[in-house]
């Protein structure tokens, strides 16, 4: 009896082990074909990303050129909204809320403007020996980095003086209207050069069709290294979406996770920003369009949304090139024309299905 008392349990966690596998064997091939297709997706959008733009590809003499460039552009959106999309899912786990969005943090003002005074610091020290010390595509990176790290940096000191969320989401919102509020009149000062002034616009709208292959490298590893962070930090924000209370109650550093979050999010919203200047909606309905698939677990959900949020800004990337108009559309205007309706009918199918639950 001693012997079948000691493996009745055993027997039991088998059975309950292979239920389980059961219960999640659906769920593990619904993700096997999500991936799929989205992998699917991003070949098509490669595909006519290279073949789509400016060129004729059937002179022999020009088509490598073109490819290289086109191939550049196409990388250069992937990496952005990979970074904005990841970037989307850390703020919304840190606030439970599916509304959330990076630029809620000011970090993504804090990059837009450190880049626009890279531009004007640039063009003044243009003419003398003092920009040769750096190189000119370390200007617009760097001070995209300098921006959010100055928008962290306020976060920060919000964040030691007390734990209260709110005033950490205030805290974000006020940076966010002083930033834009201080670009603008950076480019006002700008208006005085044309070329100076349209290549601000361009970043304030969004824009990847001039970025250089070594400005992509020189953000990639801010990328890389963001969302390797986000997704080993993945079981603490699990955790958090319980409430802060109770996760402080499992253990976990509140303040800690919260800190790292929004550091996370500053640099991978200033490396995205570096590359394609302010592209909205990425990072708020990427996740939400994929939680309902994937679940709410951060593993699952942060590889999921930087692969789908690079493909969709490098599709809108091509849209811009095959819009009928004079001149390209904006990156930012398409992704916020395609997002803003496409969000809107996410809400309406949440309420409508709350209405009926």
């Amino acid at each position: 009896m001693g012997a079948i008392d000691t493996q009745a349990p055993v027997h039991e966690r088998a059975v309950t082990t292979h239920e389980a596998r059961e219960v999640d064997a659906p769920r593990r091939a619904r993700l096997s074909l999500l991936y799929v297709g989205m992998f699917a997706l991003l070949v098509v959008v490669a595909l006519a990303s290279l073949l789509t733009g400016v060129g004729d590809l059937s002179d022999a003499r020009l088509a490598e050129t073109y490819l290289a460039l086109r191939a550049t552009r196409f990388y250069a959106a992937f990496i952005a909204g990979a970074a904005l999309a990841a970037g989307g899912v850390i703020v919304q786990g840190l606030f439970r809320n599916p509304l959330a969005d990076p630029s809620i943090l000011g970090t993504t003002g804090g990059a837009s403007l450190g880049g626009k005074l890279s531009m004007l610091l640039y063009q003044v020290l243009a003419s003398s020996s003092a920009v040769g010390f750096v190189a000119p595509e370390m200007f617009l990176p760097v001070g995209c980095v300098l921006g959010a790290c100055a928008a962290l940096g306020v976060l920060l000191a919000v964040q030691r003086a007390g734990d209260d969320v709110v005033m950490l989401l205030l805290t974000g919102f006020l940076l966010s209207s002083m930033f834009v509020s201080l670009g603008g009149f950076v480019t006002s000062l700008a208006m005085q050069r044309w070329e100076l002034a349209r290549a601000m616009m361009d970043f304030a709208l969004g824009d990847v069709s001039g970025v250089g292959l070594q400005r992509v490298l020189l953000a990639t590893p801010l990328v890389v290294v963001g969302l390797i962070a986000a997704y080993i930090w993945s079981p603490a924000l699990d955790l958090m979406l319980s409430g802060e209370e109770e996760a402080a109650a499992l253990g976990v550093d509140v303040r800690l996770v919260r800190t790292v979050c929004v550091l996370w999010t500053a640099i991978l919203t200033a490396a995205a920003v570096s590359i394609g200047g302010h592209v909205g909606f990425v990072g708020l309905i990427v996740p939400h369009v994929l939680r309902p698939i994937v679940g709410v677990g951060h593993k699952q959900l942060f590889p999921a949304s930087a692969l789908l949020g690079g493909t969709f800004v490098a599709a809108c990337d091509v849209l811009t090139r095959i819009v009928p108009t004079r001149a390209e559309m904006p990156l930012g205007v398409i992704t916020g024309l395609i997002g803003a309706p496409l969000f809107l009918v996410l809400l309406l199918r949440a309420r409508k299905v709350e209405s009926h639950g």
